[in-house]
């Protein structure tokens, strides 16, 4: 039978992509995820973001009943709070959002630092950490206990910086001080699937990234085989002109990116909340 021109759309990349033979040991990970879990308690960070989600789907399969969390700055996008929504309730996710008091944008507006008129605080930092981060944290494991599970990948920064940096230091660190040798582990491969994505921070957290030596494909490959919806906050950036280093699911506005077009994107694909963050933080007019 003749096969006629019209009846292929192409290749189907989203079939391709589930096809695609994990590189790590799922097992063994979400056998990780659940030994962390047993061990500190704690609970899931999920920011809506692509390997946050894969994140959590592991972390359900070690426990359908872990809490998830949701850190609200108050500067997320729309679609974000809706994709939270979605993935708790294709998932039966045990979610809890923790809002950020008093929201990132009223922390920024404080500065005085994006307002003509305002008189910077040198006491107010710009990006909030204490808001985004610290205190959503803190009232996480008071709920809930010290254990974290997040998902934060090496590769998102340059080797020998910043994620990858991290990563890779507390890696030498583990083994050094908790594993046993050929007891323990008998191959570097072993060290860092048993090891590796621990991350003990000063204030008594244990965080382990299940992805954190995943790379993008890694991740969008699972996403893909276990029909785990993406975000729709990337193909609108992409769409909008966002290069690939920019598709990042996180806050509408912090301080970060301004001069690389982001705000541009702002107003071009949220016109109505890009004016109303105008109002509050008229200095952002200078970036468009």
């Amino acid at each position: 039978m003749a096969v006629r021109s019209n009846d292929f759309d192409g290749l189907d990349l989203t079939h391709l992509r589930s096809l695609r033979s994990p590189r790590h040991n799922i097992s063994a990970i979400i056998d990780r995820v659940g030994e962390h879990l047993d061990k500190f308690d704690g609970y899931v960070a999920f920011s809506g973001g692509k390997d946050s989600v894969v994140a959590v789907d592991l972390a359900r399969q070690a426990d359908p009943d872990v809490p998830v969390a949701f850190f609200d700055s108050g500067l997320e996008y729309p679609e974000t709070y809706a994709y939270v929504e979605q993935i708790a309730t294709k998932l039966g996710l045990d979610l809890h959002i923790i809002r950020a008091e008093p929201s990132l944008l009223t922390v920024m507006a404080r500065t005085g630092e994006w307002d003509h008129r305002g008189i910077p605080s040198a006491h107010v930092p710009v990006q909030g950490f204490e808001t985004l981060i610290a205190q959503p944290a803190r009232t996480a494991h008071a709920t809930f206990g010290d254990g974290e599970v997040w998902g934060v990948r090496a590769d998102e920064s340059r080797k020998g910086t910043g994620r990858w940096s991290m990563y890779y230091s507390a890696l030498a660190r583990e083994i050094r001080e908790r594993c046993q040798g050929t007891s323990c582990c008998s191959s570097r491969a072993e060290q860092r699937l048993h090891h590796g994505g621990t991350i003990r921070r000063a204030d008594g957290t244990v965080a382990y990234g299940p992805v954190w030596d995943w790379s993008a494909a890694d991740v969008l490959a699972y996403s893909h085989r276990h029909q785990l919806p993406t975000n729709p906050v990337y193909a609108k950036l992409a769409a909008l002109g966002a290069p690939a280093a920019n598709l990042r699911v996180s806050h509408i506005l912090d301080g970060n990116f301004l001069e690389s077009g982001k705000i541009t994107r702002l107003r071009r694909g949220w016109p109505s909340l890009f004016e109303e963050i105008a109002a509050a933080l008229p200095r952002i007019r200078e970036f468009v």
